[in-house]
């Protein structure tokens, strides 16, 4: 099974592409950290301080306390296309708002395929069966207005991951692990053309397949967004983002690391603090919505990601467009690397993803991505 786990490793290593000690490549369930959706994947991966739809459930909960009405939302994406292997990721959302109690109930589940593999010994190569591993999570939120301009919200989320079905050699046990963990966010919302919003994901404990004394952190994460509506007409609207967000893992040595709950400081100060900065990874973007609300809109996206050359090294742009019609709506994204020197055959260039979403009950006004100015 050894080849097998080299080729989950790899995988693994390259969602989040972190090499240094403190690295994100030392955190377990890396898939918690994709960015699931089209619409916000085409704004250079930000969206902490937009989070007006239902996947604001990922990139700020507390973005749905200002929504209302129902809507659900499919993405699927082929992960890594350049490898070539079958692997991919599906997300559901589901959003509704609930007057009995004045806030959203927020759903989704992720699924992350990392393919087929063949077991083998120790010390043969003669294949032994055959195995799928996979990720998934079931997270369950609320958000809720408590003020004219501050919402809050609140995930809970179930994780298991499945690498191996039997661990290997002597090991006793399985490559299967199951935990928990969970969100708080914010958002400050004045107005509808600025809101700035905080997320504190993926608090929890650490997770471990065979051996407790090796278990890994999860990657909590800390995200700052912005967003700011540049202009708004009639019928045009275009919208800037922004988002900083920062890897909350630190790993003493290659079996010990800090628990979340000390990690959310000692994060920001186990490194010089030029370091910390150089450690905080930049994503913004533009959304341009042209149309009528209520009838056809259609959008367009450009952004940025950008993650320091010692820290991971991941750059790439992104460009999306969307469209909705009455209650429907579809959105796709694309990640290239061309432009940057020595990133042309990234394993993430050429990434697309699709997602199809229904909004029902809804008003104009910042539901189900359209343009706030309208």
């Amino acid at each position: 099974m050894r080849r097998s786990g080299i080729v989950l490793v790899l995988i693994a290593t390259l969602f989040i592409g972190k090499v240094s000690v403190y690295a994100q490549g030392e955190a377990g369930l890396a898939f918690l950290q994709l960015a699931p959706d089209s619409r916000f994947s085409g704004l250079g991966e930000s969206g902490a301080g937009l989070a007006d739809n239902s996947s604001a459930i990922f990139w700020n909960p507390a973005g749905a306390a200002f929504l209302n009405g129902t809507e659900v939302s499919f993405t699927h994406s082929n992960w890594l296309p350049q490898f070539k292997l079958d692997l991919f990721y599906e997300y559901l959302t589901f959003r509704m708002y609930s007057p009995d109690i004045d806030a959203n109930l927020l759903g989704s589940v992720t699924y992350m395929n990392y393919g087929e593999f063949v077991r083998t010994g120790e010390t043969s190569s003669d294949p032994l069966g055959v195995f799928r591993s996979y990720d998934m999570a079931l997270t369950l939120g609320i958000a809720k207005k408590v003020s004219m301009d501050w919402g809050v919200g609140f995930n809970f989320r179930l994780i298991h991951s499945r690498l191996a079905d039997q661990g290997a050699g002597n090991e006793k046990g399985s490559g299967v692990a199951t935990t928990v963990s969970f969100d708080l966010a914010a958002m400050y919302r004045p107005s509808n053309e600025f809101s700035v919003g905080v997320n504190l994901s993926n608090m929890g404990p650490k997770v471990f397949y065979i051996d407790k004394d090796q278990a890994d952190p999860i990657p909590t994460n800390f995200r700052l967004g912005f967003a700011y509506v540049i202009f708004a007409d009639e019928f045009n609207s275009l919208t800037a983002t922004l988002d900083f967000s920062k890897l909350l893992v630190v790993k003493q040595d290659s079996t010990h690391s800090d628990s979340w709950y000390k990690a959310i400081f000692t994060a920001w100060t186990n490194k010089p603090f030029k370091e910390e900065l150089r450690d905080i990874v930049t994503s913004g973007g533009l959304e341009y919505w042209y149309g009528i609300p209520g009838d056809f809109l259609f959008s367009a996206r450009v952004g940025m990601f950008y993650e320091d050359p010692d820290y991971g090294n991941r750059k790439f742009m992104t460009l999306g467009a969307g469209v909705r019609y009455d209650m429907y709506g579809f959105d796709f994204s694309y990640i290239t690397t061309s432009m940057f020197k020595g990133m042309e055959n990234h394993p993430l260039a050429d990434t697309l993803r699709f997602t199809i979403s229904l909004a029902w009950d809804t008003v104009s006004d910042a539901i189900r991505g359209l343009p706030r100015g309208l």
